[in-house]
């Protein structure tokens, strides 16, 4: 085991690298190559060195870029999240390294920058910053590699996560349960009870909190969900119109269906229609997210506003001050949700 007392001159001497070069690595500045830093990060691990306190001030800001990856389309939902990334980065003098794409959902990102390698859109010519930390936008990666990535002390922010995340790995997210909450209690103060749940992939956290908000609201009217009505799909247009159409035709279809996201809301809008069910009064419908497909449908669309600007710059905030060497209290960051009411909800019928 590791016994803490090991000294920057033993770690130098078991890697065979320079007393400044490890001192670069601890304080976390730039001018090391990345399998240099990786070697000493592992001897600083294995012989248990601690990093010194700054004597008499705070410690030097990490300087470099950011990377920022995204793992799919650059449309709407994402797309505005990246935006406000890339524009919050720039003021703060940041350059921006954007992975972007469903192509690269497969790449190993994640162990590379583990391992102290760079990932292959942040390697450029000499001369170029070196890299500082990363934003993580919805990562399809494990549990277990984000861990990793926290060991390489690669500061980073998770925006939206997949999974629950250990306390002292920063994300931003906006708060899932109180905004279905917030939907499903208006449904239930419009009379149903009788309400269909096409949900995101069931291993979601978000799919998770948003299912407990809609029983939380039903309990509240004094009713329980009904498991039968519940659906879990890839939140598309394709598959939420699949979904409607398998509660649509049940023996007794729900009155009311919340849709994992406008897209998949406007899956459900064409399965009532090709049934000949006017939205409404013959069935309520209600989406997530409140971006821009949502004004654009007939009737439009009810649903849960997420600040997806906001989410951007909040998540930029957060990652320039584990860069500034701050000390962050607040790392899982939930923005508030907002009910937006429109056409496509009323009275149970």
């Amino acid at each position: 085991m590791p016994s803490g007392r090991a000294t920057v001159r033993e770690v130098a001497a078991a890697t065979g690298v320079s007393i400044a070069t490890v001192s670069r690595v601890l304080n976390q500045q730039g001018s090391v190559a990345p399998e240099t830093r990786a070697l000493v990060e592992r001897a600083v691990e294995e012989l248990g060195l601690r990093a010194p306190s700054p004597r008499g001030g705070t410690p030097k800001p990490v300087a470099g870029a950011v990377y920022v990856r995204c793992p799919y389309l650059l449309t709407d939902y994402f797309g505005l999240i990246v935006s406000s990334i890339a524009e919050s980065l720039d003021r703060h003098g940041r350059q921006v390294i954007l992975n972007a794409g469903q192509g690269v959902a497969g790449e190993p990102v994640l162990s590379r920058l583990a391992s102290g390698r760079r990932p292959p859109a942040a390697v450029g010519p000499a001369g170029e910053p070196d890299l500082a930390g990363a934003i993580l936008i919805l990562p399809p990666e494990s549990a277990d590699e984000l861990l990793r990535l926290r060991e390489r002390r690669l500061p980073f922010v998770v925006v939206d996560p997949r999974t629950p995340l250990p306390r002292d790995i920063a994300s931003v997210s906006a708060a899932h349960f109180s905004g279905a909450r917030q939907v499903s209690a208006h449904l239930a103060e419009l009379g149903h009870r009788r309400i269909g749940v096409i949900a995101g992939p069931r291993e979601w956290l978000a799919s998770e909190a948003r299912l407990s908000g809609h029983a939380a609201a039903l309990a509240d009217a004094g009713s329980l969900p009904d498991p039968s009505l519940v659906r879990y799909v890839e939140p598309t247009t394709e598959e939420g119109y699949r979904a409607a159409g398998d509660l649509l035709d049940l023996p007794q279809r729900p009155t009311a269906l919340v849709a994992f996201n406008d897209k998949v809301a406007v899956g459900a809008l064409q399965a009532a229609a090709q049934r000949g069910l006017r939205v409404p009064p013959d069935l309520s419908i209600a989406g997530f997210d409140d971006i821009d497909v949502s004004r654009a449908t007939s009737p439009m669309l009810t649903t849960v506003r997420q600040p997806l600007q906001e989410m951007g710059r909040m998540a930029v905030s957060l990652l320039i001050r584990l860069l500034d060497r701050h000390e962050v209290e607040a790392l899982h960051v939930e923005l508030a949700t907002e009910l937006v009411v429109r056409d496509s909800t009323g009275p149970a019928s």
